[in-house]
């Protein structure tokens, strides 16, 4: 992941549908672009009856992104991306508008968080990883949220930074002990940076804070993430680091935790090997809430299509923490099947 990539990565929603759009329509001041994928997963894991289970996880993404020139120096900007899964309604996972220049971008809407620039180092798989890259409300991707986002370079070096508050606003998570879904409201906050050098080593550090949480523990919840990676030839090498406060964690509070993840992946001509470690721990209770090892293969026929296979070594037992159910400490296997338009 060389530095310009990382730039695009962050400036972008997506970066496979933006690399793939497709221009539609364009003048003299705007444009137009639709992208997004088809995406077939078939999820093959142990149910709570600890018989084996095969779940259809297939979805599709769609999104547009508009842009007109307003000056010579200042653009306005409008992105929105809808994802479908079958039995569920349509998710709007992004839907925003702005302005942008040579000072960076202004979005205002459902748009992305500043902390996810820094789980982005470590969560490069197919499917599986990103466990213990948690992040609050704040600081990923959420509504009513007013973004920045710049990137700028420094003698062949480059350096993003992001800011992000959300206003006071409603939020819904998933408590995974019940499998149920519960509101609640988000006010709150996130900055980062990223210094990416020519010689492919990057690094970055970020930190969130919110107020508003499901449980009963209305404490602040904070959030410190550090990254770095490093390029070379065709290995990638990763790591991450988190220190929390007050996070939301199998739908329920936890007051203190840490967590890592590592990643490594390796090109061989078009195919793409991926492996990760990810652990998230309870401090104040000394259990275990992630602890996971992944490893998958993608191979790319072209830039439109891709296969993949990903495997989940599950390292949990339901003794490890509150809310792990026999499911959740099950093994997973993902064969899926992906094209990007």
């Amino acid at each position: 992941m060389n530095k310009k990539l990382i730039a695009l990565a962050v400036a972008a929603a997506s970066i496979s549908s933006v690399a793939t759009a497709a221009e539609v329509y364009s003048d003299e001041v705007s444009s137009l672009a639709v992208g997004g994928r088809f995406e077939a997963r078939m999820v093959m894991a142990d149910n709570e009856a600890g018989d084996s289970k095969v779940t259809d996880a297939t979805r599709v993404r769609v999104n547009i992104a508009g842009k007109t020139d307003i000056t010579e120096d200042i653009y306005g900007i409008g992105f929105w991306e809808g994802e479908y899964t079958d039995g569920n309604d349509l998710d709007n996972r992004h839907l925003n508008a702005g302005i942008g220049g040579e000072f960076g971008q202004v979005r205002y809407g459902k748009t992305d968080g500043s902390l996810g620039m820094l789980t982005d180092f470590t969560d490069i798989m197919a499917f599986h990883g990103n466990e213990a890259g948690n992040k609050l409300a704040a600081a990923d991707r959420t509504s009513n949220n007013l973004a920045y986002v710049g990137s700028f370079d420094i003698a062949g070096d480059n350096l993003t930074v992001k800011a992000n508050y959300v206003f006071t606003g409603e939020n819904e998570g998933l408590n995974e002990a019940t499998n149920t879904k519960y509101t609640y409201d988000v006010d709150g906050y996130s900055v980062a940076a990223m210094y990416a050098m020519d010689m492919g080593l990057a690094f970055g550090a970020g930190y969130g804070e919110q107020d508003g949480q499901a449980s009963l523990n209305t404490e602040t919840g904070k959030q410190a993430f550090g990254a770095v990676s490093y390029t070379f030839g065709d290995f990638y090498l990763a790591g991450l680091y988190q220190d929390s406060r007050n996070t939301e964690v199998h739908g329920l509070n936890v007051d203190e935790s840490r967590g890592y993840e590592f990643a490594a992946s390796y090109t061989m001509g078009k195919t793409v090997f991926i492996a990760t470690y990810n652990y998230l721990e309870d401090t104040d209770n000394d259990k275990d809430l992630r602890d996971s090892i992944a490893v998958d293969a993608t191979h790319y026929f072209n830039k439109n299509f891709r296969t993949y296979a990903s495997y989940k070594f599950n390292n949990l037992d339901t003794d490890s923490s509150v809310g792990i159910t026999k499911a959740k400490t099950s093994d997973e296997f993902v064969l899926g099947a992906r094209y990007d338009f």
